[in-house]
């Protein structure tokens, strides 16, 4: 059976990474959270002291980068991969404005960059997967055969990070997720290393009047009418 590969980028909570776990449930496809490798890299820089008065001790941190296993492990609970690090449940932790505060520069360091993007192109292969982040179109699967950019208007955004941290137990205030979001925008934007900018080939997806049902169903209708995958349904 064909197998492709779908590159999901956009910028923070646009739904990327709700949509790509709804796709590779139905296409029972491998999904990778992109950004939660460099969230595991920005955790494991805090925890070790690894960040000093807001600078990165890069030199420390690049001769660790080896010692970091990240891995997704399967929650039959909530039907969905958690991050793991060095054998450690960090899927809560990571996605703390704390850890958002300080992601955007660990993943500008080229070096962090290039050792992750290594480990994701491993995941695929063998195709069959679908990964979202900044990058995966331009940089880590430039032969994708679906490409995707999804936009979504900031004050909907907000809202969406919102009700994510809330569902985690996680308290941040509205003034607080805006800021954050606006200077993760600016940083992927403006950042040397493979910035966030749309793949000539991707195809736009504005959710911003589209609830997760939608989009889903929006994106599998677009491959089926791209014929991208032959003689396999995806209803």
């Amino acid at each position: 059976m064909k197998k492709i590969i779908i590159a999901i980028d956009g910028y923070s909570a646009t739904g990327k990474s709700t949509l790509a776990k709804g796709l590779a449930r139905k296409l029972g496809y491998i999904y990778v959270d992109s950004g939660a490798m460099y969230r595991a890299v920005a955790y494991y820089a805090m925890k070790n002291h690894l960040i000093k008065e807001g600078r990165i001790l890069v030199d420390e941190l690049l001769k660790a980068l080896t010692k970091l296993d990240i891995q997704f492990v399967f929650n039959p609970e909530t039907y969905s991969s958690e991050t793991y690090l060095n054998g450690e449940n960090i899927e809560r932790i990571i996605r703390t404005p704390e850890v958002s505060d300080v992601v955007s520069k660990i993943s500008s360091i080229k070096e962090v960059r290039r050792f992750l993007v290594e480990k994701q192109r491993e995941y695929g292969k063998n195709k069959g997967i679908v990964m979202d982040g900044r990058d995966i179109g331009t940089n880590v699967f430039p032969d994708a055969e679906l490409k995707l950019f999804v936009i979504t208007d900031l004050d909907v955004r907000v809202k969406r990070r919102l009700d994510e941290l809330h569902s985690k137990g996680i308290y941040a205030t509205e003034d607080e997720v805006k800021k954050n979001l606006l200077e993760r925008d600016y940083l992927d934007i403006h950042r040397k290393e493979n910035p966030l900018v749309q793949a000539k080939d991707a195809i736009v997806l504005d959710t911003t009047d589209l609830d997760r049902d939608q989009q889903l169903e929006y994106v599998l209708k677009l491959i089926q009418d791209l014929k991208l995958l032959e003689n396999h349904s995806v209803q």
